[in-house]
């Protein structure tokens, strides 16, 4: 697909279309949105829908989440027709599925045929996987633990160097010395000599998500919202995540500056 955008998912990239799965066929289409760091698994069909291609896009979905744990994922079914019998039954999987249902109208415009993607089926915000602790790290690790050059490898060096701000940014916020803790899938900010906090970091290719523990999620993430960034909640609802990129986070630093008071204030209220 030239333009993956047409979906209606957002601005999405392709990163693989016919993706071999071990002992499960062919993943049609696999997307990414970075902003969002969830990834798309679209199971492709012509006609109207069957229960073989239900039970492929799940199956798609659920190899790919266990194999790549820090992202989001989110099963696509795009037929041409979903009658309203698997329709119920999409909607009855998806209260613990992230599912989304897209239906293709072929139009008649002159001498041309326009597709218009309709999404009939919408259930993403039921399942928020926390990067920050989906990898199996203790405590609020992310993961194995890793060094700074396996993630030099994997960002620019624009989005490390506003990891390390986050760092200074808390040392001007207190007066401690706090360090970056690598692990694979997040990095946690601890304090020098050890020591958690509320707050970590997960680095994107051109972006960073910062997140915390604080009061109020849902304040803190309409606070972002309002600014022009991307925030949600995360864990249970009980922290927030926000995208930044490096000029956007500069833009912002007493924003920033504020949230992560607040999350060490609640954070050293709760050790008390």
């Amino acid at each position: 697909m030239d333009d993956p955008s047409l979906l209606g998912l957002g601005d999405v990239e392709l990163i693989a279309a016919e993706k071999i799965q071990p002992r499960a066929g062919r993943l049609d289409l696999l997307l990414y949105d970075e902003q969002l760091n969830r990834r798309y698994e679209v199971e492709l069909m012509l006609g109207a829908t069957d229960p073989s291609h239900i039970i492929r896009s799940i199956e798609y979905w659920d190899i790919e989440r266990r194999r790549y744990p820090a992202y989001d994922h989110v099963a696509v079914l795009v037929a041409e027709d979903i009658t309203s019998r698997f329709l119920n039954v999409m909607a009855l999987l998806a209260g613990s599925i992230p599912l989304i249902a897209i239906q293709v109208v072929a139009l008649q415009v002159g001498d041309k045929i326009a597709l218009h993607f309709v999404r009939v089926l919408d259930q993403t915000a039921l399942r928020e996987d926390d990067t920050h602790d989906s990898a199996g790290g203790d405590g609020r690790g992310g993961g194995e633990t890793t060094d700074r050059a396996f993630w030099q490898a994997k960002v620019s060096p624009e989005v490390l160097a506003r990891c390390d701000a986050v760092a200074e940014l808390m040392h001007e916020l207190t007066g401690e010395s706090y360090e970056l803790i690598y692990h694979k899938v997040v990095i946690d900010i601890e304090r020098s000599g050890g020591g958690e906090t509320p707050i970590w970091v997960n680095p994107q290719k051109t972006l960073l998500r910062v997140g915390a523990y604080v009061p109020d999620p849902e304040a803190w993430a309409k606070r972002f919202d309002d600014v022009g960034q991307l925030a949600t909640l995360r864990r249970g609802n009980k922290a927030v995540a926000a995208s930044f990129k490096p000029q956007d986070f500069d833009a912002h630093r007493e924003l920033l500056k504020e949230f992560f008071q607040v999350a060490l204030n609640a954070d050293g209220a709760a050790v008390e």
